[in-house]
């Protein structure tokens, strides 16, 4: 997602957004979500209609959740994390990867 698209998000008085490069998969130039939030969160800041701001991508740490979150995001979709640590030991491997996420 690029910064004017978040600014046309808003002129339409949508509810959300949902920031993601769908993984790096469609193009192996895209910035990373989690690098492009600042940018995008400046375009929609002090807008009269407010948005929630979703982020699916670039998440692999717990200060990466964090700095989301100072960012004024909604939520942190960590997807691909719990299914690395589901395909390692299981149902195990996700309580670490979860636990390691709120740290």
């Amino acid at each position: 997602m690029h910064p004017d698209d978040a600014r046309e998000a808003v002129k339409h008085v949508v509810q959300g957004i949902i920031v993601s490069n769908h993984g790096g998969q469609q193009l192996d130039i895209c910035q990373s979500t989690i690098d492009a939030l600042p940018d995008i969160m400046d375009a929609i800041i002090g807008e009269l209609h407010q948005i929630d701001v979703y982020v699916d991508g670039g998440v692999r740490r717990g200060t990466d959740i964090l700095n989301a979150v100072a960012l004024g995001i909604k939520a942190v979709f960590i997807g691909r994390s719990v299914l690395w640590g589901l395909a390692v030991d299981g149902m195990q491997d996700v309580r670490n990867v979860l636990d390691i996420s709120k740290k």
